[in-house]
């Protein structure tokens, strides 16, 4: 990924680790490079008969392989004033490698954007914004543009100085409401340990196809993974058998009818696409997810996943902090429409204590 500072200066970075949760840690391994800069080394002995786009990998190791394998393929990278287009190409010791490294659409992406960023709360530390559905939160492949890190980008110039603009957790792109972002990178620090160590609250409202079935509360608890079948889908997976990490959502029903129910979701972890896998697995796939087994339903034409409350520790000052946000009106619609009832908390509480489980 990577950052424009000016017309002739660009950051990569080579981290794409962060998930929806963003309970993995985060990597700034982030590199200044000015637009057409020329590099040039030599192959040491240690690296004789190694593939070309190994042994750079190894040299510019704060760019990612597939990066440099781009600029192979496009002539850009000289061996012994050659130039080598195929990345498999065996190199020898104290051959003379130029490399000339040009942005990509990856590297091009972190622009500052006019797009409206609703900010429900901001200090000089974080601020707290309501996302709305429709919305990408952070480039990647078929939207390098137009995200939520785009506006960030515009609104707070001085964000280009912390990974990600400070952005420590995700919604997907049809998920609506709350999150935190971060202004300095101390704060970004601290809030990214927090969501690893489940210090940070985080409840979503939910409306699911069929009438509720068994306790009016319930927990799951099941590992969630990329589907073997469809690798653009996640499942509760065995991790025996595949790779994935443990998951564990908290569900308390709020009103159900004959079409369906409206339940509160708390992550305990914060896997892609957790809450959509989870209550898929209850036999609840919610309205509008066709992934994971939904339908459009109740004028609901997107999924009916809403980030409802948001609560943590600031991360410098220790005050404890409690956000909310309303149902945004294709939500409150449908919930209306199906006769289902919740108790509405004022959409605009801040620095409030936050209620103990």
């Amino acid at each position: 990924m990577a950052t424009f500072l000016n017309e002739s200066k660009f950051i990569i970075s080579t981290d794409t680790s962060l998930t929806d949760g963003a309970d993995d840690p985060l990597s700034d391994t982030t590199e200044f490079v000015d637009a057409g800069e020329i590099r040039n080394w030599q192959v040491a002995p240690d690296q004789h008969a190694q593939r070309l786009d190994q042994v750079l990998a190894g040299d510019l190791h704060a760019f990612s392989r597939s990066y440099l394998q781009q600029l192979i393929a496009a002539g850009l990278v000289l061996v012994n004033k050659a130039v080598v287009t195929k990345s498999s190409t065996k190199v020898r010791a104290g051959d003379a490698l130029t490399v000339e490294l040009q942005p990509s659409p990856q590297t091009t992406s972190f622009r500052p954007e006019s797009i409206p960023v609703d900010v429900v709360y901001e200090d000089t530390e974080l601020l707290v914004l309501n996302k709305p559905a429709g919305l990408v939160v952070h480039p990647a492949a078929g939207n390098w543009s137009g995200t939520l890190l785009n506006g960030l980008l515009a609104r707070y110039p001085a964000a280009m100085q912390v990974p990600r603009a400070g952005i420590v957790h995700r919604l997907d792109k049809d998920t609506s409401g709350l999150m935190v972002v971060a202004r300095t990178r101390s704060a970004m620090d601290e809030l990214v340990k927090r969501i690893a160590a489940r210090e940070v609250r985080r409840e979503y409202l939910a409306l699911g196809h069929r009438a509720w079935q068994g306790e009016r509360k319930r927990r799951v608890d099941a590992p969630i993974g990329r589907d073997p079948r469809n690798r653009l889908r996640m499942a509760i997976v065995d991790l025996n058998v595949q790779g994935g990490k443990q998951a564990a959502t908290r569900f308390e029903l709020m009103d159900s009818c004959d079409e369906g129910c409206l339940v509160l979701c708390t992550l305990e972890t914060g896997r892609t696409h957790q809450i959509r896998v989870h209550m898929a697995s209850l036999g609840h796939p919610l309205v509008g997810d066709g992934v994971y087994g939904g339908a459009n339903a109740a004028g609901m034409s997107r999924q009916a996943l809403h980030a409802y409350q948001l609560a943590f520790e600031h991360p410098v000052t220790g005050q404890l902090m409690a956000f909310h946000s309303p149902l945004p009106a294709d939500f409150a619609s449908a919930v209306r429409q199906w006769g289902l009832r919740y108790n509405e908390i004022d959409p605009r509480v801040t620095a409030v204590p936050v209620a103990s489980d």
